[in-house]
């Protein structure tokens, strides 16, 4: 679904991403993992096109894309759960779920059964504003209405951050779920080592912007990678 090649990205002077080649597979999740500052989200923003990327090969879908702002890659079919969640405070939860109409064709302005059986606290809160929620029921929210647009690669950063628990089980599930399909590439950057572990098929670990480590799950193992992560 989505293949890099020689990917790099600069925040002014500075090189951030330095020659990335990266894969996600459809039916797969692919975990970016490594420690802070090493690039993990401006990965994500370079596919996103949130940062237009200095230079490199983006191939989407069997495309190659030109550099593309965002809302060019939601309309080809990304969906992205930035870091923060990024909802809109003052919109209700079912107006926020609502803005994801803006990539679908008239006849699928709706909100399907299938976001409120994964996240019934949703439907219950149908009316109450976005800032009023809690984290996690701001990132259950942030899920569902990128779930909405009906993504062919759906990028998840941070999704555990400062999660309960409870929350944090119920989206390893919705995850799972949505592996499940076979219809997604899941991409996600997650600090938070037994989870991305038990939920990835397939890993990248960078360093100083650069791909250092990366294979599936069988080919490194929970050890290999634990030491990877923890340099």
């Amino acid at each position: 679904m989505l293949k890099t090649e020689g990917l790099t990205l600069h925040y002014g002077g500075s090189q951030i991403l330095h020659g990335i080649d990266f894969e996600a597979r459809v039916g797969e999740v692919t975990c970016v993992m490594g420690t802070n500052g090493v690039g993990k989200t401006s990965l994500l923003k370079a596919i996103a096109g949130v940062h237009p990327r200095s230079g490199g090969k983006i191939t989407f879908n069997g495309e190659e894309l030109p550099k593309l702002r965002p809302e060019g890659m939601a309309v080809r079919g990304l969906g992205f759960v930035p870091q923060g969640r990024m909802i809109f405070p003052l919109l209700t939860v079912t107006e926020n779920m609502q803005t994801a109409f803006a990539t679908l064709p008239k006849s699928e302005h709706f909100i399907p059964d299938e976001i409120y059986e994964l996240f019934p606290v949703l439907k219950d809160m149908g009316y109450r504003r976005g800032g009023d929620l809690s984290g996690g029921q701001q990132q259950q929210l942030a899920i569902a209405r990128a779930m909405i647009m009906k993504p062919k690669l759906l990028l998840l950063d941070e999704p555990t951050e400062g999660i309960q628990p409870n929350i944090i089980q119920q989206i390893g599930r919705v995850i799972s779920y949505l592996r499940s399909k076979g219809d997604m590439a899941i991409v996600l950057v997650e600090q938070y080592f037994d989870f991305a572990f038990d939920l990835a098929d397939r890993f990248y670990v960078l360093r100083r912007g650069a791909v250092e480590v990366s294979g599936t799950k069988a080919e490194l193992g929970r050890e290999r990678m634990k030491q990877a992560v923890s340099v």
